[in-house]
C-alpha cells in the first residue's frame, strides 16, 4: 500500500472550477475537454484559457467519465452503521461536487440472492458513468468482472485482496488491531477477548489476524475461547461479551471490532456489575460519535472514514492505480486501564 498519511493533499483544479472561472456550464467545459461541437468560439477559448491559468489537466478517465451521458457516480454501500453510512456518502458526494458530477447512492442487502442482479439492474437504469464499491461489494468478483466485461470504472473502499490495476483507499485494519491489541498487552492484560466482525466483510479477517500477531509476539496463548463472532452491531457484541464474560476464567479487556460492539459489550459488562474500566478494559474500532457518548468513553482505532470515500473517489477521477492507504490513530479515553490488582506504575 501506498501514500500512508493523514495530511490532507492538495486539491487539483477540477472541471467545477474550470466551469465557476469560465462562467459556463459543466457540460459546455467537458464538450471543450472532448472537442466535441456545439460549443462557441466565444466560449471555447475562454475554457481553453482558464485551464491554462489554473493548470487544469483533464486525466484519461476524466474525459472517459466526462464524455458519458449520465454524469452520475454510483455508490453500492452495505454497513450496519449509520454513522458509517453517512461518512462514506458525504465522502463520495464533496468529491463528485467538485467535479461538477452527481451521487446515487444504492443501498443493498449484502445477504440478499439477488444482490448481483440489484447491481446490474441499477447499471441498466441510471447508466453511471463509474461505481464506488464498499464492503462486502467491493471484494465480489462477480460484481467486479461484469463492470470490467462492460467497462465501467470502479474503485474499492477498504477491499480485502489488492487486485492489479484496480485504485481504491484503505487503512491498514491488520496493523491497526495489532496496535489496539498491544496496547492492551502494554498495560498487563494477557486475557483478552475479541469481538470479530461480520463474516462477509474483509476487514474483519484483517482486524482478526492484527490481535493474534500482538498476541504471538507477546508469546501469549491464542485461546480459541476467547474470539468471539459478531456482526458489526450492538446486538452481537453484547451477545458476544455475554459468552466471553461467561467463561470460567473470563478475559480482563475485550476488544470488539467496531464500537457499536464495544458499546454492546460495555452495556453486558453494566448488566453485570462490572466495573469499566476497574474491572474490565473495553476497546473499539471507528472512532465513531458514539464512542464518545457511551459511559465509559471508549479507546479506540479512529480510521477517517470520509476521507476514505473522498480517496476512492478521487481516483475514480485520476490515473492513479492501486490502493491508497491512510493513517489510523489509537485513540485512548477511559475505557481501558491496567487489569485489577493492578495500577499504572506497575503496567508493563
Amino acid at each position: 500500500m501506498a501514500d500512508k498519511s493523514s495530511a490532507p493533499k492538495p486539491q487539483r483544479p477540477t472541471i467545477r472550477d474550470v466551469s465557476r472561472l469560465a462562467g459556463v456550464s459543466f457540460k459546455t467545459v467537458s464538450r471543450v475537454i472532448n472537442n466535441q461541437p456545439y460549443v462557441s468560439a466565444d466560449k471555447r477559448d475562454r475554457v481553453r484559457t482558464v485551464m491554462a491559468e489554473i493548470g487544469f489537466q483533464p486525466s484519461q478517465a476524466a474525459r472517459a467519465l466526462a464524455g458519458h451521458r449520465s454524469h452520475q457516480i454510483a455508490l453500492i454501500c452495505d454497513n450496519p452503521n449509520p454513522w458509517y453510512v453517512f461518512e462514506v456518502q458525504a465522502g463520495v458526494r464533496e468529491r463528485c461536487e467538485r467535479e461538477g458530477v452527481r451521487m446515487i447512492a444504492q443501498p443493498y442487502d449484502r445477504a440478499s440472492p439477488t444482490l448481483f442482479d440489484d447491481i446490474v439492474a441499477l447499471i441498466d437504469q441510471a447508466h453511471p458513468d463509474g461505481l464506488v464499491l464498499t464492503p462486502p461489494a467491493c471484494d465480489d468478483r462477480q460484481v467486479m468482472d461484469e463492470l470490467a466485461r462492460r467497462r465501467i470504472p470502479f474503485v474499492r473502499l477498504q477491499p480485502g485482496a489488492a487486485i492489479a490495476g484496480v485504485p481504491g483507499s484503505a487503512i491498514d485494519n491488520e496493523a491497526a488491531a495489532y496496535d489496539m491489541t498491544a496496547y492492551l498487552i502494554g498495560l498487563s492484560h494477557v486475557r483478552i477477548g475479541f469481538v470479530v466482525g461480520e463474516r462477509s466483510y474483509a476487514t474483519s479477517g484483517q482486524r482478526l489476524a492484527g490481535y493474534r500477531r500482538a498476541l504471538a509476539e507477546a508469546a501469549i496463548p491464542d485461546d480459541p475461547a476467547c474470539v468471539r463472532q459478531g456482526a458489526f452491531d450492538f446486538g452481537s457484541g453484547k451477545a458476544a461479551a455475554d459468552a466471553l464474560l461467561d467463561l470460567p476464567d473470563p478475559p480482563t479487556a475485550i476488544f470488539a471490532a467496531s464500537d457499536d460492539m464495544a458499546a454492546g459489550v460495555l452495556v453486558a459488562a453494566h448488566r453485570r456489575g462490572i466495573a469499566v474500566p476497574a474491572k474490565l478494559s473495553v476497546a473499539g474500532f471507528d472512532d465513531a460519535p458514539l464512542a464518545q457518548l457511551v459511559w465509559p468513553p471508549l479507546t479506540t482505532i479512529h480510521q477517517p472514514v470520509r476521507r476514505l470515500a473522498v480517496e476512492a473517489t478521487d481516483l475514480l477521477f485520476g490515473e492513479a492505480k492501486g490502493v491508497r492507504c491512510l493513517a489510523h490513530a489509537l485513540v485512548v479515553r477511559e475505557s481501558t486501564s491496567p487489569p485489577p490488582g493492578l495500577t499504572d506504575s506497575t503496567a508493563t
